[in-house]
């Protein structure tokens, strides 16, 4: 599990830079703060943190074709920056596929039984 915490904290670290960058700083700290979630010992969590991830994905996707869209108005190079960014898209995407195995789900209670 901790691989996979690691993985996730990269990615958010990614997308939290990306939204930085853009000015967002809000949507940047809850992106960044995000892994936090994994201290939630719910699978509530480990589902929102999921979705987070396949967000961030396609946002990382569709930065990929603004970018390339962009670098082609301007006859620049583009193919470069559209792979590095689809690679990252599909990084933050395994991130989160591997949320979804059965080893970490196992390890979190569905609800709370009070």
């Amino acid at each position: 599990m901790t691989l996979r915490i690691v993985l996730y904290a990269v990615a958010a670290a990614l997308i939290g830079a990306h939204f930085l960058r853009a000015g967002h700083t809000v949507v940047a700290v809850v992106c960044v703060a995000a892994p936090l979630l994994f201290c939630v010992r719910r699978r509530w969590s480990l589902v929102l943190l999921q979705g987070l991830a396949y967000a961030a994905a396609a946002t990382w996707l569709v930065t990929a074709w603004q970018v390339a869209a962009m670098r082609q108005s301007f006859g620049e190079p583009w193919v470069r920056a559209t792979v590095i960014l689809v690679c990252v898209a599909a990084f933050t995407a395994l991130a989160g596929t591997l949320l979804r195995t059965g080893r970490a789900r196992a390890r979190l209670p569905a609800s709370t039984q009070r």
